[in-house]
């Protein structure tokens, strides 16, 4: 369609989007002008300096299914949905603001094994003091980062029944998390408003820049969004 209109021939359109997706990739999360977050140790600064709190959630997006026969077929099998999908880690401020994408992986890959290829436990430990909220997957980043990662509680008395007021305590302690961890959602809600993201039928090599490029676009929306305009 875009060939059409600007009357060219569709490898044309390819390969200037092709070269666009990189550049759009490399440009980073815009926290405000002049400001740009491009890889997570630049997050964790920025919290840092902020004070803000961050939270992070993995979020899968469904690709083409592999070719019969070839190598690791089976890794991008997603294990909660059964699909071929890939995984990217997202990390948002308090209010629901895209900061940072990960780059993708196979969805068969957990999101604490994740974390830790993204080498967020070593940044938590140099770095400056942060809270960062996790879901139950990431449980045990806690521990590994000094309570910074701040994750559901766990539940005791798994074999033996518990007492009765222990079931209203667990309840509401994991609903409270669960209220402060809404605004991952929505950031990542709006992030699979764009269709490529919903499911995506291109080449899987490409998935990563295009998470990142669109992060990217999204922040930048989000940011113009908050600017004040001039007053009439």
């Amino acid at each position: 369609m875009l060939a059409c209109w600007f009357g060219v021939d569709r490898s044309t359109i390819t390969r200037a989007v092709n070269e666009m997706r990189p550049l759009l990739a490399e440009r980073g999360c815009t926290v405000s002008q002049g400001v740009r977050l491009r890889t997570l140790a630049e997050v964790v600064s920025h919290l840092g300096r902020s004070g803000k709190t961050g939270i992070i959630d993995g979020t899968e997006i469904r690709v083409r299914r592999p070719a019969a026969g070839s190598k690791g077929r089976e890794k991008f099998i997603s294990g909660k949905n059964k699909q071929n999908a890939v995984k990217s880690m997202v990390v948002t401020d308090a209010s629901g603001r895209v900061l940072w994408c990960s780059p993708t992986r196979p969805a068969s890959c957990p999101d604490i094994t994740h974390a830790r290829q993204l080498g967020l436990i070593q940044l938590l430990a140099d770095g400056p003091v942060v809270e960062v909220l996790g879901d139950a997957g990431y449980q045990v980043l806690a521990a590994q980062t000094g309570g910074q990662v701040v994750t559901p509680p766990h539940r005791k008395f798994k074999k033996n029944a518990p007492p009765h007021w222990y079931e209203d305590m667990h309840e509401r302690q994991r609903k409270a998390h669960s209220s402060r961890r809404i605004p991952v959602e929505h950031g990542i809600a709006h992030l699979k408003n764009w269709r490529a993201l919903a499911r995506h039928l291109g080449r899987r090599e490409h998935m990563s820049d295009t998470v990142q490029a669109i992060a990217g676009l999204l922040s930048h929306q989000q940011s113009i969004d908050l600017t004040p305009g001039p007053r009439r």
